[in-house]
């Protein structure tokens, strides 16, 4: 039985890794990856990015540590709010269109859902954070 695995062991090809991004070095979150921030292990890592361009420009949104592969859900497009920021609301459903001012309640990026308080009645709506920084609110979404 162990001659069987030795000889399936011995007689197998090898094992192929594809290569897998990794921090080079203590990266705190909210920082902007650079390519000396990044380096390449041989190895295949689920869940991991094989290519570093992937990964150079995004903001780390957890602490990434030295040697640990990065995982899409530990960096994200750069924060173009920040938390407690007056920006301008979109309110768009059908034919209606109300523009509002409101307070981010937290940071986020190009993209990225994010609840805002209106100003002036101190509710809550969460809306997409648009190019320029506003937040659209729309009735589609989910």
């Amino acid at each position: 039985m162990i001659r069987a695995l030795i000889t399936c062991l011995i007689v197998a090809p090898g094992a192929t890794f594809a290569d897998s991004v990794v921090a080079a070095r203590t990266i705190r979150s909210q920082a902007i990856l650079g390519p000396a921030d990044l380096t390449m292990v041989t190895a295949d890592l689920p869940g991991t990015f094989s290519n570093p361009d992937d990964v150079i420009g995004m903001e780390a949104r957890v602490v990434l540590y030295a040697g640990r592969p990065i995982r899409a859900s530990d960096i994200g497009p750069p924060a173009l709010v920040e938390r407690n920021q007056i920006v301008m609301v979109y309110y768009r459903a059908g034919p209606l269109n109300i523009v509002m001012e409101g307070r981010t309640l937290a940071r986020a990026g190009v993209g990225d859902r994010l609840r805002v308080m209106n100003l002036e009645s101190r509710n809550t709506v969460t809306g997409i954070v648009s190019q320029d920084g506003s937040i659209i609110v729309t009735n589609t979404l989910p």
